[in-house]
């Protein structure tokens, strides 16, 4: 019999243990917008050497869209970060250098309507298209674990504009341009171009249609809390397709299952793997036993997706809502102090 409340995850050997959150603790959110997957951390730069026609762009705009990508190859940008650097430019300028500001910035100037305040360098290097994208760049290589957000989100961490969300519409365009002007074509499916770490991608479970209370290729149970999670560890470990690096039955190198949520902490614990207090990109949020509304013999376990400016995340994963609901992916907004502990991945997401 399965109790009452939200399930979760399970570990395949242990039909009977399930775990979930039992209470909304927190303000779900809708879905959120899906997010174009690029290219993850390890993927290489692109270069421009020509300038092709690309319908609907001027030469002026892909003149300044050729500096941003040639600017992110000199500072050895990844390609999705040269996709993220086009697509602020051409959420702010529409990929023009702007000798003019907005409402909200009257002293914004340049491609990346950069502001005078001593950030992004004299009025010149605001007007200067190369030198705007290398601070803008240097600047977005600065933001921990960023190749592992949403591209809209990592450009929200430079440019602190009020919607985090705003970039979302410019990134397909982007990836037009770069593809364009390099050569070189992109897959941008969500599992495309290469993608090791990919928290913030949404909900690219490779099995998310899968029959539950089946086994996964995890060896978890399909679409549980535990085995999205364990997709999202192999993901930062640069293991996206079978045969994966860490499954539930060789997680724990005293052969112990991994096992369920309840456990997750002490697996965690017996591969040596950090733990502590602080939410960060990628991180596997551990919920013991009653703790913040979880299931009160199981507990929960999630991913934190993103970590906002008041130190509240973002958090997703699968499992967390009631029935029609349940094992179905969601999101939402925890403050800090509700999960019991958060389990780092090594070289996996955010360091601080």
């Amino acid at each position: 019999m399965k109790p009452n409340g939200l399930l979760a995850g399970a570990a395949v050997l242990v039909p009977a243990v399930l775990c979930g959150l039992v209470f909304p603790i927190v303000l779900l959110l809708g879905p959120p917008p899906k997010a174009a997957a690029g290219c993850g951390p390890g993927g290489g730069s692109v270069e421009v050497t020509d300038l092709p026609e690309v319908p609907g762009y001027s030469t002026e705009q892909l003149t300044n869209a050729a500096a941003i990508i040639n600017a992110g190859k000199t500072l050895n940008l990844s390609a999705k970060g040269q996709m993220i650097s086009v697509m602020v430019a051409l959420g702010e300028s529409g990929l023009r250098v702007l000798d003019i500001g907005d409402g909200s910035g009257p002293d914004s100037r340049g491609l990346f309507q950069q502001r005078d305040n001593g950030v992004w360098g004299s009025y010149a290097d605001r007007m200067n298209a190369s030198i705007s994208a290398a601070n803008f760049i240097q600047a977005l290589q600065k933001v921990d674990g960023w190749e592992l957000l949403e591209p809209t989100i990592a450009a929200n961490r430079v440019q602190r504009n009020a919607d985090p969300y705003h970039y979302q519409r410019y990134w397909d365009p982007a990836a037009k341009i770069v593809q364009a002007l390099s050569g070189v074509k992109f897959s941008l499916s969500r599992t495309g171009c290469g993608v090791p770490g990919a928290s913030g991608a949404g909900d690219d479970l490779p099995w998310a249609s899968a029959a539950v209370y089946q086994p996964s290729a995890l060896g978890m149970f399909n679409r549980e809390c535990v085995d999205f999670a364990l997709w999202r560890v192999n993901q930062q470990l640069g293991s996206t397709t079978a045969p994966y690096k860490v499954l539930n039955s060789t997680f724990r190198p005293d052969g112990v299952n991994l096992g369920s949520a309840l456990s997750w902490r002490d697996g965690w614990n017996a591969r040596g793997w950090p733990t502590g207090s602080v939410p960060r990109v990628g991180a596997v949020v551990w919920y013991a036993p009653g703790a913040g509304g979880a299931d009160p013999t199981y507990g929960h376990v999630a991913v934190v997706k993103a970590v906002n400016a008041d130190g509240s995340y973002l958090e997703e994963g699968y499992n967390g809502n009631p029935a029609p609901e349940d094992h179905r992916y969601y999101t939402r907004t925890v403050t800090n102090d509700v999960p019991s502990a958060f389990l780092y991945v090594p070289g996996g997401d955010e360091k601080k």
